[in-house]
């Protein structure tokens, strides 16, 4: 059995060495490479997501499963070796559902798409890109049809990101967020607004990457284990769990897009090369679901990054670093700015009062196309319409309206947004969490720019597991509780009534909160 068990493991490996090839191939592309490169890399893409898919879905490793199904019954549910072969099975029955070339189609089709998006954003060029969009709906419907017996064409496509979630989950728990966040917004954009105007100044370009790149080292993002570069939307990638790489994008007249973006990053990449070195090549190591993984990025990115605690201790740094910008600027002015909150068209830019109605407004759009109600040539009216409803401003253009994401013109439809608000309402569980179990957490950050307790914390609950566990098993085990937006809402209000007059300033509900949170299971 030992030999068998072995075996499958050789051959994972195989399979994720000709995906991290087919990473590397991407990452060029967001990067480095010319333009004139991107016919031959969609071709050089769709060959390796072939190769991989025939490789992971050959028969013999269908034939490994079954041999060590009795094995793997042995043995403890939690151990490596039983969460293996669990994992695997569960990947491999969706995998062979779809054929081999369907996803090369897809790889090559998404790398045209991808380089076209590239050009047509900046222009302002919907209709050039609308073909390929059209064709990725196209897709992203046959994907869900490889998994027939669906309540809802989107929950296939959801599952691959959020093993176990449906549509209606999603939309039950947006529906209670938006409960929650609709009064808070109006609330604040009610009252005058902070002035940011000190972020919109000239930052040099390698000062600003400077400064970030140093912060995420402070984080605990390992050098030895990763880089930084530039690219149109930001991204983390692995080839391996000694080579996680982010990028970030920098303007010149703006201080916030690049420092926070490396920061978002950052958490996703922390998250990553904490997994356990002996997971390495296998399905067990990587984040285990999508809004796992995006909890991480936007504790770093907000919950750390923006808080007061952390410019306690790294305004004087910044300050040093721009005398000319920033050195007649106080902390909390600069507090202010970085936290303002209002209406605005930019998702990646959008404050964390406002950041989860971006996602819902995609979400319900996403849905209304993957159902037919909507179709490509309307959706940049129908993006317009629900902006003007949901945010009170209209888009000017379709480059910060339609165009802004790259998700749609690089993967298909249906599967990813709501990943980013699951994570934000994560983020809070998990941080009350461990700081229920570190009360020292808050004041480490302000008084030593220490991170370590919170990180370690993060990695003997979180990180190491990488995906032997489902999210709701990991969330569970981790902070005691299955998803809450609890913490989420107590953390808002707390944070934000700080910055601005609310009724409820959170001071209270957060208290009672931490007090009343199960805290921590049993790792």
């Amino acid at each position: 059995m030992e030999a068998k068990f072995q075996e499958l493991k050789t051959r994972l490996l195989e399979v994720n060495d000709i995906s991290s090839a087919a990473g590397l191939l991407h990452w060029d592309q967001s990067t480095y490479m010319p333009p004139g490169g991107a016919a031959a890399r969609g071709r050089q893409m769709a060959t390796l997501s072939r190769l991989s898919h025939e490789k992971f879905t050959d028969p013999a490793i269908g034939k490994l499963l079954d041999a060590l199904e009795p094995y793997e019954k042995s043995l403890p549910y939690d151990s490596d070796a039983a969460s293996l072969i669990r994992v695997t099975r569960r990947k491999y029955e969706r995998a062979i559902k779809i054929p081999a070339a369907f996803t090369a189609e897809v790889a090559n089709h998404s790398a045209e798409s991808f380089q076209v998006w590239t050009e047509a954003r900046p222009a302002n060029d919907f209709a050039r890109v609308r073909p390929y969009l059209e064709k990725t709906l196209d897709y992203s419907r046959q994907a869900a049809n490889f998994f027939p017996g669906y309540d809802h064409i989107a929950d296939p496509l959801i599952e691959a990101s959020e093993y176990g979630m449906k549509a209606t989950e999603v939309s039950r728990i947006f529906a209670e967020l938006r409960a929650e966040l609709v009064p808070i917004v109006a609330a604040i954009t009610s009252q005058e607004p902070a002035d940011d105007s000190c972020l919109h100044q000239y930052f040099p370009e390698e000062k600003q990457l400077e400064f970030g790149l140093e912060v995420a080292k402070q984080f605990g993002y390992d050098m030895n284990r990763g880089r930084q570069d530039k690219t149109h939307h930001p991204f983390m990638t692995k080839f391996s769990l000694g080579d996680v790489r982010i990028t970030t994008r920098t303007k010149e007249n703006f201080l916030g897009d690049a420092l926070f973006s490396t920061l978002h990053e950052t958490g996703h990449a922390l998250y990553e090369q904490g997994i356990r070195m002996d997971f390495e090549g296998t399905p067990l190591a990587r984040g285990t679901s999508s809004g796992v993984h995006e909890s991480q990025s936007r504790l770093w990115e907000n919950l750390v990054g923006r808080s007061r605690g952390f410019w306690y201790h790294y305004y004087p740094k910044l300050q040093s670093v721009f005398p000319e910008q920033l050195g007649a600027v106080d902390r909390d002015t600069f507090n202010r700015a970085i936290n303002k909150v209002e209406c605005s068209l930019i998702r990646t830019n959008a404050d964390e009062v406002t950041y989860n109605l971006h996602v819902m407004l995609r979400f319900d759009l996403e849905l209304a196309l993957l159902e037919g109600k909507l179709e490509i040539r309307d959706l940049r009216n129908a993006w317009r319409e629900r902006f003007e409803a949901d945010f009170g401003i209209v888009p000017p253009d379709d480059k910060d309206g339609v165009l802004q994401d790259v998700h749609w013109y690089y993967s298909l439809i249906g599967g990813g947004f709501q990943g980013y608000t699951l994570g934000n309402i994560l983020a809070s569980q998990f941080y009350v969490s461990a700081f229920k179990a570190h009360p020292e957490i808050p004041a480490e950050i302000k008084r030593e720019g220490k991170f370590s307790t919170l990180h370690n914390w993060l990695k003997e609950n979180l990180y190491q597991h990488g995906s032997k566990y489902t999210a709701p098993e990991i969330v569970e085990r981790a902070t005691g509780s299955p998803l809450s937006i609890k913490p989420y809402i107590a953390y808002l209000k707390l944070k934000y009534g700080y910055f601005y007059d609310l009724d409820d300033d959170g001071t209270q509900q957060w208290e009672d909160m931490v007090k009343a949170w199960p805290g921590q299971s049993a790792s």
